[in-house]
């Protein structure tokens, strides 16, 4: 039995779910009275999603439409980066919500600094857009965890890989 247990911690979203939640969102869009005529529109381009409205109030709508179906999905909210809406054609207006997959860079190093400053005695490091997290007991490690979740982080993580 090996004498070291392990974790990594990793930052994925379902595109499957996220695009589940998308057709619902349009089919509740099509559905409302105060959508009818509009140009609402949701895409999903790879990573991105791609929101579009005739002004702000139903820019607005739409994001709050989004977020209620990706909720209920099970998609995590934290995993969203919302830019800031652009004019589009005839005063319309876009907007890009980009889809987090992978921990970044600057995110890795402060999850390691985290770890590092707990006083567990683990070992953390970067291996690509993810980050692993070794130990000597299950317990350790499960500490580790605990002390992430309650960390100030803007990323959401998942926890895989647990041996």
């Amino acid at each position: 039995m090996a004498s070291e247990c392990s974790f990594d911690i990793v930052s994925k979203i379902e595109l499957q779910e996220v695009d589940n939640a998308v057709q619902q969102a349009l089919k509740e869009i099509r559905q409302r009275y105060d959508f009818r005529g509009s140009i609402a529109d949701i895409r999903r381009e790879d990573t991105t999603l791609h929101l579009t409205a005739d002004d702000d109030y139903k820019l607005r709508a739409v994001n709050e439409i989004l977020m209620q179906k990706l909720a209920n999905r099970s998609v995590p909210l934290k995993g969203l980066t919302f830019k800031d809406p652009e004019t589009a054609t005839m005063g319309s207006l876009r907007q890009q919500v980009l889809l987090q997959q992978g921990i970044p860079q600057d995110e890795a190093k402060e999850i390691v600094k985290i770890l590092k400053s707990s006083s567990l005695k683990v070992q953390a490091s970067i291996q690509g857009d993810q980050v692993r997290v070794k130990g000597k007991s299950k317990d350790i490690l499960q500490e580790a965890i605990r002390i992430l979740r309650n960390s100030p982080l803007k990323i959401d993580m998942q926890f895989t890989n647990y041996r």
